[in-house]
């Protein structure tokens, strides 16, 4: 086996009924859904049964992607596939934090789901609060690089930024929706694409000041990570961690209101080593972007029990 990486997907990759068959599975994914249960009664039954509509609103969409993400994860340690290191995608950086040991409070290689998702929650909370006050929205822009789309964003006005920065040719923008409509046009005259993501606010931008404030509080409270078992790639910076949980704090109630680096993010991880991607949790978003930015890496997309057994029989 190869240094493998676990990619945590992130909000936008949620879809009707993902993860459940996990639970019957894999002990360890269905201890994960366990737990959120507990501290979320229904959370498992909102990720087999709720609508698209419903799965997008942040404060269902941020807990449901989370437990999906942390059970495959589980589900394919406990088959024995262990990453050397670990990335997660906006949300997904949570429970990249959360399986790698920043919430632990036992020896060894284990993670406290409880904790990682209590605080997944009170930042969903969060940020679908500053959105509803600061209205806006996101869009994917494709065919074009990234400096081509940080002038179109300056261009459509002062409530408009790149803030995901996702392949060479693929950056997103967090803006107010007259902004985006702005966005649209010029991104359109200058031969590229605007789409729109399946998110309910202007997310990693200024208008989510208040909620990295929010977090803040909530992690001085006697919730800031420990130093990790497993290396993490941070979003905001595109390195490790820092090991100071005071330094950690600090980012990870941040990258809130941050961009995204995630095409750093994923070349550092490369230049450290990694030769095969494993995407944990719905969808195969980050999968793509891994093959649209990087070469000569092995790429897997693990949603299901069936994805599982097949990565754990290769690579295992």
């Amino acid at each position: 086996m190869g240094s493998v990486a676990f990619l945590f997907a992130g909000q936008g990759a949620q879809h009707p009924a993902m993860g459940v068959d996990l639970i019957e599975a894999s002990p360890a994914a269905a201890e994960v859904f366990a737990i959120a249960d507990e501290v979320r009664p229904g959370t498992s039954e909102q990720c087999r049964s709720a609508s698209k509509e419903e799965l997008s609103q942040t404060e269902n969409t941020q807990p449901c992607v989370f437990v999906h993400d942390l059970a495959a994860a589980a589900a394919l340690r406990e088959r024995g596939v262990v990453p050397a290191a670990c990335a997660g995608f906006s949300l997904g950086e949570v429970a990249a934090l959360t399986f790698a040991g920043a919430f632990d409070t036992r020896a060894g290689f284990e993670f406290d789901t409880r904790a990682g998702f209590e605080l997944v929650c009170e930042r969903a909370a969060l940020m679908a609060a500053a959105a509803e006050r600061h209205p806006g929205g996101m869009r994917a822009v494709i065919k074009l690089d990234a400096a081509q789309v940080e002038n179109l964003a300056k261009q459509a006005g002062e409530d408009c930024w790149p803030v995901n920065y996702n392949s060479p040719q693929q950056t997103v923008v967090a803006g107010t929706p007259d902004a985006l409509q702005t966005l649209d046009v010029l991104v359109k005259e200058a031969g590229g694409r605007a789409m729109k993501v399946a998110v309910s606010g202007a997310f990693h931008s200024p208008y989510m000041v208040e909620a990295t404030e929010g977090l803040a509080t909530y992690i001085q409270a006697g919730h800031a990570p420990s130093p990790l078992l497993i290396p993490v790639m941070a979003n905001m910076t595109a390195a490790p961690y820092p090991a100071d949980p005071r330094a950690a704090s600090d980012v990870l109630a941040n990258q809130v209101s941050h961009a995204v680096r995630w095409v750093d993010t994923l070349h550092t991880l490369q230049d450290q080593g990694i030769d095969t991607f494993i995407e944990v949790g719905p969808g195969k978003t980050l999968s793509g972007l891994v093959k649209r930015t990087l070469s000569d890496v092995r790429v897997y997309s693990c949603e299901t029990a069936e994805q599982v057994a097949a990565i754990a029989d290769e690579l295992a």
